[in-house]
């Protein structure tokens, strides 16, 4: 009898726990499935997506077997699929979306659809409070994740998968790569194997400076699992006996951690993705003017680095997870704009958009969020600036503009009186107005509910 992987989130062979169940049960028929609720991916998600699979089945056929692409509702065709090929049961890794647990369990009314644990280290009820309620507050459970982290024994990736021939795939969608992240198991673990033993070393001092390749930029790969998290932890692990004297595999576990703090909370408080996880905070009176908007999303706001962050977005899917923090806090505490509208803007752009950790970066942010950042937290983008970008590289790469100024002059060109041709001669924004009007708005919210 042949056993159906189902491949959602998992396009890898390596460490794979869904793959390795159906084997262990007998031949295996790896799938695809294009479903409709793919239409609400970004164009360039798609490609990264298709140009993954594409890569999977080149390292399927390596091993005697091919990827089944078939198209349609998940659950009409695999109830099709089954009965074709006489299937004795689907194995799929879990996945914790609101979206995907409501589409397994009707599956799993009709099929034998079997959801084994892989997307996570630890699964999201295993990390609760002594009273069996999920924790709120990252540092806790970060404390609980890691002392219940036992060794890790990655499955190594099948040398053969029998699968039998002559089963009808649709053919491969077509796509566009990117060069600068190009799809693929092979390329998520070659940046894996390159980050963990030189630049994780110096990640503490490097991970904050957007002029700098100080992160792992792997956070496409982990999305849709050419990578999966329990890689990247045995990969931090192993460098951390390595760099004994280094705190950068120990902030870089941490940021880790926070993907699967995220992920749980998600599980557990599904809500959060469509209002604020706070309910104090929920009856903000935003400004959401349409024209500072689209100046955000243009990168035409009149401040540099929120214009340079906002512009790498458009052009690479990418955005570095400082300049993340900095452009959010602008579109919401400087503009008073609905962190939705921003989240939005983000799943629309980013390669590794995902609404947990995507929603849980913005709500914090916003400070409508568990264990998120002050409501009065501010920041101040010309001094995060200096800070995080200090000779201006990062704007002059991405504000062509203003490559013409020095290190002084281009975090704030306007009090220099600079006119740039083509660039905005003042911020779309006073900040002297935006501390007293955003504690005013937040303030409204929270009378409100009272």
């Amino acid at each position: 009898m042949t056993n159906i992987w189902w491949i959602r989130r998992d396009l890898r062979l390596t460490d794979n726990a869904a793959l390795h169940s159906a084997l262990e049960a007998g031949p295996t028929l790896p799938v695809f499935i294009l479903d409709p609720a793919l239409e609400n991916l970004s164009p360039r998600r798609m490609d990264f997506l298709f140009e993954g699979l594409a890569a999977l089945d080149k390292e399927l056929r390596n091993r005697k077997s091919y990827l089944i692409i078939r198209k349609g509702k998940p659950v009409d065709v695999l109830c099709n699929l089954f009965d074709e090929i006489k299937a004795e049961a689907i194995y799929a890794e879990e996945d914790y979306t609101p979206y995907a647990r409501k589409r397994d369990s009707l599956i799993q009314k009709i099929l034998p659809l079997k959801l084994i644990q892989g997307q996570t280290v630890h699964h999201p009820k295993s990390i609760l409070k002594q009273d069996g309620r999920p924790y709120t507050v990252y540092t806790p459970y970060s404390k609980v994740w890691k002392a219940q982290l036992s060794k890790i024994k990655l499955h190594p990736a099948p040398e053969d998968i029998n699968t039998p021939s002559g089963i009808h795939s649709e053919p491969m969608p077509a796509f566009k790569s990117s060069p600068l992240f190009p799809a693929g198991e092979h390329e998520a673990l070659r940046r894996l194997d390159q980050f963990t033993h030189v630049p994780i070393s110096k990640y503490a001092d490097d991970r904050n400076r957007m002029d700098l390749d100080g992160t792992s930029a792997l956070s496409p790969y982990l999305r849709f699992g050419m990578l999966g998290l329990r890689q990247a932890v045995h990969a931090t692990l192993n460098a951390q006996l390595v760099n004994q004297n280094s705190k950068g595999a120990e902030i870089w576990l941490n940021e880790l951690i926070w993907r699967e703090f995220y992920i749980q909370i998600l599980y557990h408080f599904p809500h959060v993705a469509k209002t604020s996880f706070n309910r104090s905070l929920t009856n903000i009176p935003w400004r959401n003017k349409p024209s500072e908007y689209e100046a955000w999303k243009a990168g035409r706001t009149g401040v540099p680095v929120v214009d340079a962050a906002m512009r790498q977005l458009k052009e690479t899917g990418w955005m570095h997870n400082r300049a993340r923090m900095i452009v959010a806090s602008f579109l919401v505490k400087d503009l008073l704009i609905d962190w939705r509208w921003g989240e939005s803007w983000f799943m629309e752009n980013l390669l590794d958009g995902d609404i947990a950790a995507n929603n849980g970066g913005w709500q914090w942010t916003a400070g409508t969020g568990t264990d998120a950042a002050p409501y009065f937290r501010i920041f101040n983008p010309v001094l995060q600036s200096a800070k995080f970008d200090p000779n201006g590289d990062y704007i002059r790469k991405w504000v062509p503009e203003l490559r013409g100024l020095n290190a002084k002059q281009i975090h704030t060109p306007w009090e220099f009186e600079i006119q740039i041709p083509g660039y905005p001669e003042q911020p779309i924004v006073d900040r002297e107005l935006v501390k007293e009007r955003t504690l005013k708005a937040y303030s409204i919210s929270k009378e409100s509910v009272k």
